[in-house]
């Protein structure tokens, strides 16, 4: 198929499924708000927090969501208030008749998916569950902005801590890591003009990560990089990776290197897929049991 025929899939399924859950509505499922409204009451019933975590999980700018807020707050469903924690913050809580409101929500919302999957039989639904649990992830995966930020960007440094969770654990005893010692590193060698590192983030959360550093005579290392177990499968990493040659190109390198351990098979996989090829170590990490090089002048 196609690109414009993929394109057409997709509109096609956006306008079947937005007709039937209610998101055309004027009212969304008879609650008197728009789905909007609706969205933002939901999530801060599901997790009461600060208007810029809120930013964040939703992807909504500034001004709408402090139109949005104001309704709220006009119709006695939600507080805003200094967050206690940092009064510089505010924080979002449900008023009582705001829970209310958001358990009502909340039932109908259940009631209308209800019954969009009450026809089908168990193997439909199952069929059903599980294309839509992949096209939420690959949607998702498609959708995410790769950002280069300092090291030392809290986002980064919270998905480096979760690099070397994953690894340590992986790996096991083979491995021993300095994380205090490798942070600080990074924080000198993973920034311009030789060097940068780039995040991924949904909600405010890490989900990818990976940086470059430079090695001289035109070679650059791609280090730390690693995806969210639950955001693989769905090219993400791929994506990365190649956002990290890109950046190394942009930086003025000619060649990039990786090395892995083979525990790490879908590490392994994914170099050799990309056109990596197995080249004699360049470092002492007594971890690397494969090394990798790529030309990106060809």
């Amino acid at each position: 198929m196609s690109v414009r025929g993929h394109v057409d899939v997709l509109r096609r399924f956006n306008r079947s499924y937005t007709q039937r859950v209610g998101v055309l509505e004027e009212s969304f499922l008879g609650l008197g708000m728009a789905l909007g409204t609706a969205r933002l009451l939901y999530e801060i019933g599901a997790a009461p927090d600060t208007t810029r975590a809120l930013r964040a999980r939703l992807g909504l700018d500034r001004e709408y969501l402090r139109r949005l807020l104001r309704r709220l707050q006009e119709e006695g469903l939600v507080s805003v208030a200094p967050d206690p924690e940092d009064p510089r913050r505010r924080r979002v809580t449900l008023t009582p008749a705001g829970r209310t409101a958001w358990e009502e929500l909340d039932r109908r919302s259940d009631e209308r998916a209800r019954r969009l999957v009450d026809p089908l039989t168990a193997r439909q639904r199952a069929r059903l569950s599980a294309a839509l649990g992949e096209a939420d992830l690959l949607v998702r995966a498609a959708t995410v902005d790769l950002v280069t930020v300092a090291p030392d960007d809290p986002v980064a440094r919270r998905a480096v801590l979760a690099f070397f969770a994953e690894v340590g654990d992986r790996i096991g005893g083979t491995a021993v890591f300095d994380v205090d010692a490798a942070l600080a590193a990074d924080a000198e060698r993973l920034v311009p003009p030789l060097g940068g590192f780039v995040v991924a983030a949904s909600g405010g959360d890490p989900v990818a990560c990976g940086g470059v550093q430079d090695l001289g005579d035109g070679v650059a290392e791609i280090k730390r990089m690693w995806v969210d177990p639950a955001w693989r499968g769905a090219g993400l990493g791929s994506r990365l990776l190649r956002r990290l040659e890109d950046l190394a190109v942009e930086l003025g390198h000619r060649e990039v290197v990786l090395d892995t351990n083979g525990v790490l098979g879908d590490a392994v996989v994914m170099s050799e897929e990309a056109g990596y090829r197995q080249v004699q170590r360049y470092d002492d990490d007594p971890s690397a049991t494969h090394v990798f090089a790529k030309d990106l002048t060809t």
